[in-house]
This record gives structure tokens, sequence and C-alpha cells, in this order.
């Protein structure tokens, strides 16, 4: 075992508030943005270069479809993945067809003036998913919802769950998936949200534990669902903004009963929960259309609130130095960066240390390296690096040239480097500097859309038919 892996494993039990066994020093991505919540493996090697011939340790073809990002924990990879079965073509199909490998990285998005609440008028909820400007039929075929554990060594299924089997209520965005939430996992139990299939908990061997139904979303546009659960202690929340009646809730770990239930008054949004700690009390923030907002995760009870995201919020925030940075790029541009000391709302007040409203990210979430807060403009190979605790520029909207397709997933970084993955599986890697410096440019034979995660000296790609380990050879 690497001599760094329980230092890492403090670090991911002050974050995810879990005890750290024996088994779980060994789980280094317990969550989509990886142990700190920052998208960084702060103690990781993985390769800086690659290839369909070159530093692939394996490369396992996963069934079905879903852009979630897999976890780790300890030998094991949990992966979350959706089979369409019958008549219709499967979800990993579509994906590969010619029409979906052509389509633009920003397609068309479905217009109309917005209600004062945030939501559209005239009704977009419902039906199909969106597709290129318009909506899929929806679906008539049975889905399963599948939870798979690989061995880390090899990329064979140890064992695969069906969660739920049923026909869809809704379809999905052309480019979205029936399993866009990702697995947390607390080194005891792996819990995963198949949204309006629910909230299931698993043991380690596969077990289900509990699970919870929440009713189904109908989502803007019906372009699917997406937000992963948040885990802090004996806690996870999980957040439910659609078309109907939104909340967030919170939920014993253990039992999956009920906490608390805040409402809301939200459009749809995908962005996670993330959970940070203030003075030793941890608070949830939501990021959301008409309002950033901030709960006391003991009880519900709202801390604070500010204005200022963009329409359809999908990037998830993350915090240090006192602050928190939700941000989202829809129709507008919005990134603040709130400390994390304030009350009430705190609009327009120096609870507010910085704020930029250029070049920021639709799909993908910022990743914080040090004090460089790196994000991507829209869904372009556009990077921004910003020093977290000022907000001074190191550099805007630096077009990466070598990505030639947009970008859906989210950057990461490890042992100096920030991996930019772009949807035509094209990525660069540069340094984590003040100025951008390529290291280099890989390319592998598949898209995709979910963000990779790294542990130790192996990073794992999923694209939209396989799964890659990337590792030195």
């Amino acid at each position: 075992m690497r001599g760094g892996i329980r230092g890492i494993s403090g670090l991911l039990a002050l974050c995810l508030g879990v005890t750290v066994s024996d088994e779980s020093n060994a789980a280094e991505w317990p969550q989509w943005r990886g142990p700190l919540a920052t998208g960084e493996a702060p103690d990781a090697q993985p390769p800086t270069a690659w290839a369909e011939d070159r530093n692939i340790k394996w490369k396992v073809e996963i069934p079905g479809f879903g852009n979630s990002t897999p976890i780790v924990l300890g030998k094991r990879i949990y992966l979350a993945t959706a089979i369409t079965s019958g008549g219709e073509q499967t979800e990993a199909a579509a994906a590969a067809s010619p029409r979906a490998r052509s389509a633009p990285a920003n397609p068309p998005q479905p217009g109309g003036e917005r209600a004062p609440s945030g939501r559209r008028k005239g009704g977009e909820s419902g039906g199909g998913g969106a597709g290129f400007g318009g909506r899929s039929e929806a679906p008539t075929a049975k889905t399963q919802f599948v939870l798979l554990a690989l061995d880390r060594e090899s990329g064979k299924v140890i064992w695969q769950k069906t969660a739920r089997e049923e026909v869809p209520h809704e379809g999905h965005h052309a480019h979205g998936s029936f399993a866009s939430a990702s697995p947390i996992t607390d080194g005891q139990h792996v819990y995963v949200s198949f949204g309006s299939r629910g909230l299931y908990c698993y043991d380690l061997e596969g077990n289900l534990k509990w699970e919870k139904d929440f009713g189904d979303m109908q989502t803007r546009g019906g372009f699917g669902e997406g937000a992963s659960p948040a885990l802090h202690g004996d806690t996870i929340v999980l957040n439910w903004d659609h078309e109907g009646e939104d909340f967030v809730v919170a939920l014993d770990k253990k039992t999956g009963a009920e906490k608390w239930r805040q409402k809301r008054d939200e459009p749809t949004s995908w962005s996670t929960p993330l959970v940070v700690e203030h003075e030793g009390k941890p608070q949830v923030v939501v990021s959301a259309t008409n309002r950033v907002r901030s709960y006391d995760l003991a009880t519900g009870a709202q801390i604070w609130e500010a204005s200022g995201m963009t329409v359809n919020v999908i990037p998830t925030p993350v915090a240090a130095f006192g602050m928190v940075y939700p941000i989202s790029g829809f129709r507008g541009a919005a990134l603040l960066a709130v400390k994390l000391g304030a009350k009430g709302a705190i609009d327009d007040t120096d609870a507010i240390a910085w704020k930029r409203s250029k070049s920021t990210p639709y799909v993908s979430s910022p990743l914080l390296v040090g004090a460089r807060l790196y994000f991507l403009s829209g869904n372009n190979a556009l990077l921004s690096c910003f020093n977290a605790k000022t907000g001074k520029a190191y550099y805007e909207a630096h077009r990466l040239n070598e990505l030639g397709a947009g970008v859906y997933a989210s950057p990461v970084a490890a042992g100096g480097h920030v991996y930019v993955i772009g949807r035509d599986g094209k990525a660069v890697v540069l340094k984590a500097a003040d100025q951008p410096e390529i290291v280099s440019v890989n390319v592998l034979h598949d898209r995709v859309d979910a963000s990779p995660a790294i542990v130790g000296n192996e990073m794992f790609i999923r694209g939209h038919q396989h799964l890659y380990c990337i590792a030195e050879k």
C-alpha cells in the first residue's frame, strides 16, 4: 500500500464525515468530485500520456450506458449504468450512432420566456428528453437501473445489481443518460441515486440494505436527471429541484429515514449539494437558478441565500479558504465567492468576497488546486484559471485548440497536472501553473462525457462504451 493512502483517507474522513476503517484507508475517490470534493487527487501520480496502444492497463466494455463517474474503494470500482432492453436501441448503441457522434457540442436548447419564479411559461416538462433543439420520443422499452462492482486490477465485473426495472416515465436530453448521478461511499456501503427510480444503499457485497422512493421528477424540457447525493457523517443529502414541488432532503444513512425536508421554489437544476464545515458546524450548499442557499446539516434551517446564478444550473460548487464558489454558465455567466460565515440574504453585501460574470461553465464543474480555481466556458474548450482567494485572473478563456469537440467532463488534477477531456475522446494535460502550459495531448477511440476518477497511479475514464484504466506500463 502506498504511503500516502492513509494521509488521504484522513482528509477523506474530514470531508465526508466518515470513520476511517482499515478497508476505507484505500478509498481515494469516494464521490464524483474526489476525496476533497474539489476534483483533485492531491497525492496521486497518474500518467500524463496515453493512447489506445499506450499506458492502457485494461479496457472493458460496460453494459448499458451512463454518464456518471466511477468511484473507487480499495480494490473495487463502483459504477452506475442503465441497460435498456426490448425493441428500442440501447443507450450505448444510440450514443455510438453516427447521429450522436456528429452532434454539435452545444446543441440548440429550448427557448421561451421565464416566469417570475424561474420556471418557463408555456409548460416544458414531461414527455421525452430534449434532442438537438427538440424532443426525443417518450421511452417505450424497459430499462434496468444497475449498480456494478468491478475489480480494480482487471476491470472484471464482480457483481451486478438491478435496483429497478421499468419503462421510464420521461426521456432525457440526447447527450444525457438514465444513469448520470454518481455513487458515493462511506467505506462500508455504497449509495446510488437513480432519481425518479429511487435512492439505494448496498453493502460492499451487493446486498440491498434499504431504498427510498421520492416519486417522479418532471424535468425541464424532459432533459433528464443527474444530481448525485452528498454524504457527511451519518447524513445523506439529496436535491430534488424539478418542474413540480421542489425540496432538499436529509436522510439517515443507516436506515434511509428522513431527518428533515425543506421546501424550495426552483426550476429544474442538476447541481449536486456540497457539504462544508464552518467553525466546526456543517452546512449544505445547494446551487440553483433563483437562489444559492445554505442549510444547517443538522436541522435543515436555512443559513444564507444569494441570487446570481443562471438558468439550468448543473455545476457543483467547490469550497476552500472559508469560502464556497457556486458557478453556472447557460444563457449568462455567474461565479460567486461566498464567505461561509454569511447569514440571511447576502446580495450586495461584503459576504460576497468577489464575483465574475464571464466565461463560466454550463455542464462541467470547477476544479480547485491549491489556490487556483479552474473552470471552462460554456461547453467549450476555453479554460480559465483564477486565484480563489482574491479573484485575480491568472488567465481567462484560454483556447485549448487541441480539443476538437466540446467538453462535458469536469477537469481533474493530480501530480501537479490538470486533465481536461473532450467529448471526442481527446484529452489535454497541462501543468497546474499560473500560465497554461500543455504537457501532452492524448486520444481514446470513444466519446467521453463522464468526469474521470484518479487513484494512486491510475486514472479511470468512462467512455460511452468502455471503461479505461490508464496506468504506466
